[in-house]
C-alpha cells in the first residue's frame, strides 16, 4: 500500500498551516501551567511535611505530581484532538479533491492509514515535548518508572482513540467545524457515560462503566497495566478506523 506518500503529504500540510503551531502552543501552555501549579502545590506540601514526619510518609512525587498531570493532559486532549483531525477528510470533501484522491491507484486503506499516522505523528511530537516535565521532577526527586511509563502508554492509547474517532467524523462531513464539534460531542459522551453507571446498577451499569473512555485510563495513571484496558482502546481504534474505511468506500461507489 502507498501509505508513505499520503503520510508525508498530510504531515507537510500540518506544518505549512497554522494548525500544528496553534495546537502545539495551546497544548504546551496549558500543560505547562498545570505542571507548574501541581508541582508548586506539591513542593509546598513537602515543606510542611518536613515538620511532620508522619505526614511525609504519605507523600509520593509520582502520585502527587505526575498522576494529576496525566489526568489533566487527558482533559486537554479531549478539547484539542478534534482540531487536529477536523480537516483530514472534511477539507478534501469540500474542495472536491477527495474524489480525485480516491480515483488514484491507491487503496482506500492506504489513504486512511496515511492520514491517521500523520495525525498520530503530530500527537507523538506533542507528547514528546511533555517529557520535559518528568525530567524536571527527576532533577529534584526520585520518580517511579512503572507508573510513569504506564501513564504515557495510557496517553498514547487515549490519544490514538481520540484521533480515530476524529477521523471518522471528518469522513462524514465536508464542514471542518461540524467535524470538530461532532468529534468532541462523541468523545464527551463516552467520557461522562460512566456517571450514570452507579444509578443504573446491575448489568446496565457495568456496560456503561465499560464503555467509558476515561474509566480505562485511570488504571494507566495509577501505574497498573491491565490488558483489558489495552484491548479496549485497541478495539475502539480498530472499530473507528473500520467505519471510516466503510465511509470512504461508500463515497467511492457513490461517485
Amino acid at each position: 500500500m502507498k501509505v508513505w506518500p499520503i503520510f508525508k503529504k498530510e504531515l507537510l500540510l500540518y506544518f505549512t498551516s497554522p494548525v500544528a503551531y496553534v495546537v502545539f502552543t495551546i497544548f504546551l501552555l496549558i500543560v505547562g501551567y498545570f505542571f507548574y501549579s501541581i508541582f508548586a502545590f506539591f513542593s509546598m506540601a513537602s515543606m510542611q511535611a518536613a515538620m511532620n514526619p508522619a505526614f511525609a510518609r504519605d507523600l509520593n512525587v509520582t502520585d502527587g505530581v505526575m498522576r494529576p498531570l496525566f489526568s489533566n493532559v487527558s482533559v486537554i486532549l479531549l478539547l484539542l484532538m478534534p482540531i487536529v483531525t477536523m480537516r483530514l477528510f472534511a477539507e478534501e470533501r469540500k474542495s472536491g479533491t477527495i474524489e480525485l484522491l480516491l480515483t488514484y491507484p491507491v487503496r482506500d486503506g492506504a489513504v486512511l492509514i496515511g492520514k491517521y499516522l500523520a495525525a498520530f505523528a503530530l500527537y507523538g511530537v506533542m507528547l514528546a515535548a511533555t517529557l520535559l516535565y518528568p525530567a524536571i521532577v527527576l532533577y529534584f526527586a526520585r520518580l517511579e518508572w512503572g507508573p510513569l511509563l504506564t501513564g504515557y502508554l495510557g496517553l498514547v492509547l487515549l490519544g490514538g482513540t481520540f484521533l480515530a474517532v476524529g477521523l471518522l467524523s471528518s469522513s462524514l462531513t465536508e464542514n471542518q467545524i461540524v467535524a470538530a464539534i461532532s468529534t468532541f460531542g462523541v468523545l464527551l459522551i463516552l467520557w461522562v457515560i460512566n456517571w450514570s453507571a452507579d444509578y443504573a446498577g446491575g448489568l446496565t451499569g457495568k456496560i456503561l462503566s465499560h464503555l467509558s473512555i476515561i474509566e480505562h485510563f485511570e488504571s494507566f495513571s495509577r501505574g497498573v497495566l491491565d490488558t483489558r484496558d489495552v484491548i479496549y482502546y485497541v478495539n475502539f481504534m480498530i472499530l473507528a478506523l473500520f467505519l471510516t474505511l466503510r465511509s470512504l468506500e461508500a463515497r467511492r461507489w457513490n461517485g
